[in-house]
Parts: C-alpha cells; sequence; structure tokens
C-alpha cells in the first residue's frame, strides 16, 4: 500500500511536481494498491465472514477492471461494510488544492475556483493533503433525494453575495456527487432512487460530465461509484432502471453464511457485551449453536417471508438478549457467575420477532408462536448430533436410551422458574431418573458446570419430538408426560 506521509509537508504545486509526484485515477488507485495485497496474499476485508471464496474474487475482479460496482443481495449481507471497507484500498493521503471545490488534483484541476487558483498563482497555488477516511461518501437512496442534493443547483445566495449574474458559472452549487471527486460515492438501496433522479447519474457514469440549471458543464469527475440493492426492492418499492443497470458495470450477488461456523464467527464478532456480561455470564456452545441455527431455520421457514431475507443481526441481537437473559436472572439471585440455560432462551424472543417478516400464514400463527417454533426446530436439528435421534429409534424399533427419563414424568411433573437461581435449577433437574446417566454416557468429557445444561436440552428436545409435554408458564416451563398432559388438556376443554 502506498504511503505518503513522507509527502506531507509538502505545501505547493511547485514542490509536489519537484517530487515527483504522478496524479492517478481512484480506480487505478484502487486497482494497484488491491495488486499489491493479492501478490502479498493478504485477505481483502479481514472483518467480513464467509465471502472469501464466493463474493470476494468478484468484488476483486470488479476493482481490476475499474468497474463501477453494484453489491446487491437480502438485508444484512455485509453490503453496506464491504463498500466502507474499500477505503483500505485507497493511498493514505492525497494532495488536493486548498482553493478547489471539488478535491482538484493540483495537477489536474477541474472546478472554477481551482482553474483561478492555478491561472493566477501558478506554481505557487497551495495544496493540503487529504486522509483517505475523508474520500468517503455515503447516500441512502431515499423518495425525497432530488437532483440538487446529488448534483447540484443554482444558488440565488451566493449569486446575491458575490453580485454574480446567473449566466455565471460561479453561482452554481454542487451536490454530493461533485464533492465526492477522487472519492469513493456509494447510494445505499439504490431502487428506492426515483426514476427521474437515476436519470441525472446517466452521463456521470459513462461520459463523466453533469448539467444543472442549463450549465453544460464538462467535469471529467473521478470517481468509484458503489451501489447496494436489495433484490425485494424491485417488486415492492422501485426497481432500477435498465439504462442505468446497463451503465453500472459489475454486479456482484452477496449471500447470507453457508455454515453455522461461519454464522458463529460473524456472530462473535459483532455482538456488543460489556466486560461485566462477559465475566458474569457463560455462554455454553450447545446453546451459541441453537442461537445460530434459529437463523437458518427462518430461511427455511414456510412462515416466514423468504423474499424479505432473514438478517444476520437476528442472530446478533438474539445472543446479546441470551445474555441479557442470564445476567439478569444472576443479580436477581445474586450470583457472581452463571451459565445461559435453554430456560433463559424465552429473552430472545423479542429478537426475533422484531427481524423477520412473515407471510400470510405466519401472520395467521403470529409472531410469538413462529418465534417458538423456530426455537423448537433449532432443537430438533441440534438433538442428533449429540444423542440418539428419537425419530430414528422410533422408526428402526431399536433400543430406547429415553425410557428411563420418559417414565419418571407418568408419576411426576418438573417445573424450571425463569428467574431461579443455579443450585435451586441444579436440584431439580437432578431429581429426574436417568436424565444424568444419558448425559455421562454420551458426553462423559463433559464440563462439570454446563453438566445441567445438557441434562435441560434434553427435556427440552424430547418434548420437541413428543416424548414428553412442555408448557410454557408466565414464570418458566413445565415438563410433564405426554399422555397425561393430553387427556388433561381434554378434560380442561370439556369443562
Amino acid at each position: 500500500m502506498k504511503n505518503n506521509n513522507s509527502l506531507l509537508n509538502i505545501k505547493s504545486v511547485a514542490e509536489l511536481k519537484k517530487s515527483g509526484y504522478v496524479s492517478k485515477s481512484i480506480k487505478d488507485e484502487l486497482r494497484d494498491n488491491l495488486i499489491q495485497k493479492l501478490r502479498n496474499k493478504e485477505i481483502l476485508f479481514q472483518d467480513i465472514n464467509g465471502y472469501n471464496e464466493t463474493v470476494m474474487p468478484d468484488i476483486e475482479r470488479a476493482i481490476l477492471s475499474r468497474h463501477s460496482i453494484n453489491l446487491l443481495g437480502l438485508r444484512g449481507q455485509a453490503k453496506t461494510r464491504m463498500a466502507r471497507n474499500l477505503v483500505q484500498l485507497l493511498d493514505e493521503y492525497i494532495p488536493v488544492l486548498k482553493k478547489g471545490d471539488l478535491n482538484d488534483d493540483p495537477l489536474n484541476p477541474i472546478s472554477t475556483a481551482a482553474k483561478k487558483d492555478i491561472l493566477e498563482n501558478g506554481d505557487a497555488a497551495e495544496i493540503t493533503w487529504l486522509h483517505r477516511d475523508k474520500r468517503y461518501v455515503e447516500k441512502l437512496a431515499t423518495p425525497d433525494v432530488s437532483v440538487a442534493d446529488l448534483i447540484g443547483d443554482v444558488d440565488p445566495i451566493k449569486a446575491a453575495n458575490l453580485k454574480l449574474d446567473y449566466s455565471d458559472e460561479g453561482v452554481l452549487h454542487y451536490g454530493l456527487i461533485p464533492r465526492s471527486n477522487r472519492c469513493i460515492f456509494v447510494i445505499n438501496e439504490l431502487p428506492d432512487l426515483q426514476p427521474r433522479i437515476q436519470v441525472s447519474l446517466f452521463n456521470i457514469l459513462q461520459e463523466g460530465d453533469i448539467q444543472i440549471r442549463g450549465f453544460q458543464i464538462r467535469l471529467p469527475l473521478d470517481i468509484q461509484f458503489v451501489f447496494t440493492a436489495n433484490p425485494e426492492d424491485y417488486t415492492q418499492r422501485g426497481a432500477i432502471i435498465t439504462p442505468l443497470k446497463d451503465r453500472i458495470q459489475s454486479q456482484i450477488l452477496t449471500h447470507y453464511p453457508k455454515s453455522l461456523e461461519i454464522a458463529r464467527e460473524i456472530t462473535a464478532q459483532e455482538i456488543r457485551i460489556t466486560p461485566e456480561q462477559q465475566q458474569r455470564v457463560i455462554v455454553p456452545e450447545i446453546i451459541a449453536d441453537v442461537i445460530e441455527q434459529l437463523a437458518f431455520e427462518a430461511r427455511e421457514s414456510e412462515f416466514v417471508d423468504q423474499k424479505s431475507g432473514v438478517s444476520a443481526r437476528m442472530s446478533i441481537t438474539a445472543f446479546e438478549n441470551l445474555v441479557s437473559a442470564a445476567e439478569r436472572r444472576a443479580i436477581l439471585n445474586s450470583e457472581l457467575t452463571t451459565h445461559a440455560r435453554f430456560g433463559d432462551l424465552i429473552g430472545v424472543i423479542p429478537a426475533i420477532t422484531g427481524k423477520i417478516e412473515l407471510v400470510y400464514e405466519g401472520e395467521v400463527e403470529g409472531p410469538r408462536n413462529v418465534a417458538y417454533r423456530l426455537i423448537a426446530s433449532a432443537l430438533r436439528r441440534k438433538m442428533p448430533q449429540i444423542f440418539p435421534d428419537p425419530e430414528l429409534i422410533k422408526k428402526k424399533k431399536l433400543e430406547n436410551p429415553y425410557e428411563k427419563i420418559v417414565q419418571w414424568f407418568t408419576a411426576n411433573e418438573l417445573e424450571l422458574e425463569s428467574d431461579e437461581s443455579d443450585e435451586s435449577f441444579q436440584k431439580k433437574i437432578s431429581k429426574v431418573d436417568g436424565l444424568s446417566d444419558l448425559v455421562k454416557k454420551y458426553l462423559p468429557g463433559i464440563d462439570k458446570k454446563e453438566f445441567p445444561i445438557y441434562m435441560e436440552f434434553v427435556l427440552h428436545t424430547l418434548a420437541e419430538f413428543s416424548l414428553l409435554s412442555k408448557h410454557q408458564m408466565d414464570n418458566g416451563i413445565s415438563f410433564s408426560d405426554l399422555f397425561n398432559s393430553l387427556f388433561s388438556d381434554d378434560f380442561n376443554d370439556e369443562n
């Protein structure tokens, strides 16, 4: 990566020319620095997971081709983050004319003010240095965005103050795009931009000139354009008009994590947990896996609108809520540390209901019930990875390792309260015959402190496989015999 720190003491065009500085377009700058990264076997973006074999090569090819880019994908697929990370491929500093309006290159000025400065002062014109962090401009496309916002307009106040005629180019006020000269310019959610506004981008993308209120100005703008779009928007809110889409040279498709391991890496990277929470709450690996599995289940659920997508933010906020639920319980019981329990999953419901769009069947079911179904599906998916598959046992008529546990519930009921202490939780769950022996048999090396969590997991999953009955109470969960529960429910219905 080119470092211009040694040039920062240069303050004039003359000194810049003497240094041997060579102007370079932003697309060449990105290309050259990317080539250096590739030669050094460096990862393009350190904080983007799951795209190294898919999306990243496409982005690299687009940059090498000096293309404008459209990142197309569902919500929560790191499109904006990738756009922002492109700044890492810029030189650390570039020189700009101090009196220029548009980050003017001292050796190739384009604005009226910059050209006037060079005309009057020649090589004595002053320059300053622009850091790469200042070379990123982002605009969210909304229906109220105007051509004046993006391109510019005549400024009557400026005309009055400077006593200029409206035919004078000096009355122009440049919009975001011209002021982003030599920068990365990003428009998020491009389909939301009104078609007539999208039209204003045609010439900038193709020829580099702009027209403002009758002023035909030839401005060879040097900009790396990046757009983001959600496929859902194409039918529900708007569309990228065909001529504009034709001018965007590379359209790159993003996707959700393809494995649980990558999803966990993303969540671990993005969660915001205080040091106090980290010290107080320990999240067993099995629960972390179930949290991640929730998003995978939602992306396949018949109740969830798949066109809308399920953001990775669902897993992140669900994990944060899980930790907070365990922390709250520990605080109420004056416990210095605690392990997250499956009963704490009740705390992740708000993170699920706020992150999924439901189809008609899901609306009928209700968002809370859909959330419960997703949790149930995640538990069922995880069970056969650790313990014998109850469905396989039933299908092949194998010896049932859960029989003793199920038998215990024919005469007993177990209530696990959401806010009860770890000591009370362990005493209660240890009363279930056969439960401890089962966990010891299949997980002989399990951490002693996590042992009760796996016991609880068995109860939850047996209920999901219809071997036990599970009832959600206001203050916790009760487990009981499945058939007794059915008869009890029938009796209550009749009365």
